[in-house]
């Protein structure tokens, strides 16, 4: 592990607020900013992620990794954006989906502006809602800004694209439960998935058929919750904050 990383019981919630942008003072905001000129944009979207999983999970789990990324190395955290586009899962209940990437990338691009005028010299835009049109409004507004030539680096992340993690990242199955419980575990209730129906064993967990609202596992797509391990979930956390700080590492030396 690195050194500079905290095991996840040492964060403590004031750890993690003293990099919360929106609840700090100017002199605050420039004395975090003199640790290290990082400031992460996390996002994610209302969703549904099946019976055991709140609809905000996405936007939840950016959030901590950004917030513990900040802890461990220095930063801000940008208040979190609820908000995203792509999917197939527009339709489920409470699922609140933007058709379109257009508005949010508008408020990607100004706040990049911003930021750029109030000196920081890093934004990490980094999403936890995976759908590919999410992950390439990132990755593009952080390439169509960095073309521009401007003092400011920006670079856009999802942990869908991370390697060496334990878990492979999915929708609401077994990495999404085993993420979430390692932060907020009241929100986690596998308890609620049905029992298997008849037929369902061995069915494709990435297939259509987690689309039937009459399946015992309607909206999950990838591996069974109900076999997740809590004793997974501090680990997968701080790997994947491993993970974002090494990205961010890379951006900055560029």
């Amino acid at each position: 592990m690195d050194p500079r990383l905290l095991p996840l019981s040492n964060h403590r919630p004031e750890d993690l607020d003293r990099h919360r942008l929106q609840l700090l003072r100017p002199h605050e905001i420039a004395a975090r900013l003199e640790e290290r000129s990082v400031v992460f944009l996390p996002l994610g979207t209302l969703e549904y992620h099946s019976r055991h999983l709140p609809i905000g999970l996405d936007a939840l789990n950016a959030e901590e990794i950004c917030l513990r990324a900040a802890a461990a190395q220095g930063g801000l955290v940008y208040p979190t954006l609820y908000y995203g586009t792509g999917g197939s899962h527009g339709s489920f209940p409470w699922s609140i989906i933007s058709p379109s990437g257009a508005e949010i990338g508008a408020l990607l691009a100004y706040s990049l502006e911003r930021l750029d005028e109030l000196g920081v010299e890093l934004a990490v835009m980094f999403t936890g809602h995976f759908a590919p049109e999410q992950v390439a409004l990132v990755e593009d507004a952080a390439d169509r800004w960095n073309g521009r030539g401007r003092r400011m680096r920006a670079v856009g992340l999802s942990v869908d694209g991370a390697t060496g993690l334990a878990i492979a990242p999915d929708h609401a199955g077994r990495f999404e439960t085993t993420l979430l419980h390692a932060h907020r575990p009241e929100t986690v209730s596998p308890e609620l998935i049905p029992e298997p129906r008849p037929g369902e064993a061995g069915q494709d967990p990435w297939g259509q058929v987690r689309y039937d609202p009459a399946h015992s596992l309607w909206g999950v797509v990838g591996p069974d919750p109900r076999s997740f391990d809590p004793a997974d979930a501090a680990a997968l956390l701080d790997a994947c904050v491993r993970w974002v700080l090494a990205q961010i590492d890379g951006a900055a030396t560029k």
